[in-house]
């Protein structure tokens, strides 16, 4: 099969993947209550918890799941991904206890690998100058199934909350079938590696990265960046509740329209900007309106006022991508799926530890006894965050 079709099937895979997390986004308060019998803020705290269980496991899992791409190559692993993504939503459709829908997290953490061998497969299949602009495919595919899944999922959740879990079971499985017909191995048997336990972990990659300094400050770079990333899903909520008394159906249209602006962003103004000002200039550009937007969320003063910061917002979708294909040029063929599952570990860690810290932070200064009310605190401080991991990215940039 062509590389076109390879990164054709990359992109669906990715996109039913995401369409599967957003289907069953309108039902998981439903299901949570309807297994522990409790109220809706017990159901909440539950859903944190699962969330946690998800990205420990990617935490660790990642890595192995990219030593073993480097090993046996991608095409295996990405498929027994796709195998373990449907395995969990059938078990999350049919758990009957608490303790069943923690064991499907814990199979969708394992799985979660697909995203991290799919950039291997985009490493291994295109020119080091193209990736960057390829890797924007995976932001594009998550935006599309981030604005399908929902829809879909709201509407089948009229017929109980355990259908979009079917209905999500039934994607993953059929991709397994398309994708075991027709996805070649992308990592020829030259170009792989030994598999090495002590490089198998989070600690273990970052220890074999460490060699190459660039790539070592563009994770650092990373880190910081996603840690004020997660502002955005973890409390934007609560946030426009707080401060703009919106529905819930006025927060829904505004992820559709995030979604709308991320595709735009990745699958098409990408494209066409990296190959004019390169990957650097498009990771500074990407900093710095992600800037401009966490401070315009910030200080808004009205609703409306948050769409028009959607938009350059939008633009911090350059950054990933050019971090990315900066990082995976200064790698050897057979480590670019060490450093993708590496950089998986990586944003499960942030997973892990921003969310609780953004929420907090939310939390603490719309308080009673806060020193003055700041709804807007937690986007100020990934503001912040993002000034930081830019001045990260220009000193290892130097190097």
């Amino acid at each position: 099969m062509s590389h076109k079709y390879t990164i054709t099937f990359v992109f669906v895979t990715l996109l039913i993947d995401s369409i599967g997390f957003g289907i069953i986004l309108p039902v998981m308060p439903q299901l949570i209550m309807g297994v522990s019998g409790e109220g809706l803020s017990s159901a909440a705290r539950y859903g944190g918890w699962l969330m946690m269980v998800y990205a420990l496991m990617q935490f660790f899992f990642s890595p192995i799941m990219g030593n073993v791409s480097d090993r046996f190559g991608r095409r295996p692993v990405l498929l027994l991904s796709l195998l373990l993504l449907g395995i969990d939503y059938l078990i999350m459709a049919w758990a009957p206890t608490l303790f069943w829908l923690f064991v499907g997290r814990m199979v969708a953490g394992i799985a979660a690998s697909t995203y991290s061998t799919c950039y291997a497969v985009i490493a291994d299949t295109t020119p080091t100058e193209k990736r960057a602009q390829t890797f924007g495919l995976v932001g594009a595919a998550f935006g599309l199934g981030f604005i399908i899944g929902p829809v879909i999922g709201g509407m089948l959740g009229e017929y109980g909350a355990r259908v979009p879990f079917i209905a999500a079971a039934c994607l993953a499985f059929a991709n397994l079938v398309f994708g075991f017909f027709v996805m070649p191995e992308t990592l020829p048997k030259e170009n792989r590696r030994a598999f090495d336990i002590r490089r198998a972990n989070p600690t273990g990659t970052l220890m074999a990265l460490r060699k190459y300094p660039t790539v070592i400050g563009m994770i650092s770079a990373y880190f910081l960046f996603m840690m004020g990333h997660h502002a955005l899903p973890s409390t934007w909520t609560y946030y426009t509740i707080e401060k703009f008394q919106w529905s819930e159906s006025q927060v829904g249209y505004s992820f559709a329209f995030v979604g709308v602006l991320m595709v735009l962003t990745q699958a098409v103004l990408l494209r066409k900007v990296l190959p004019i000002i390169g990957q650097h200039k498009a990771a500074l550009m990407g900093f710095g309106f992600c800037i401009i937007s966490f401070a315009g969320y910030a200080f808004a003063s009205s609703g409306w006022v948050l769409y028009v910061f959607m938009i350059p917002g939008a633009l911090q979708g350059f950054v990933m991508p050019s971090i990315n294909g900066i990082m995976s040029g200064h790698i050897p063929a057979n480590s670019q799926g060490e450093l993708q599952g590496g950089l998986a570990s990586m944003s499960s860690l942030t997973s892990i530890l921003s969310p609780p810290l953004m929420t907090g932070t939310f939390a603490f200064f719309t308080a009673a006894s806060a020193p003055f009310y700041f709804p807007g605190a937690s986007f100020f401080f990934a503001m912040l965050l993002t000034v930081c991991s830019m001045l990260v990215f220009m000193r290892a940039e130097r190097r």
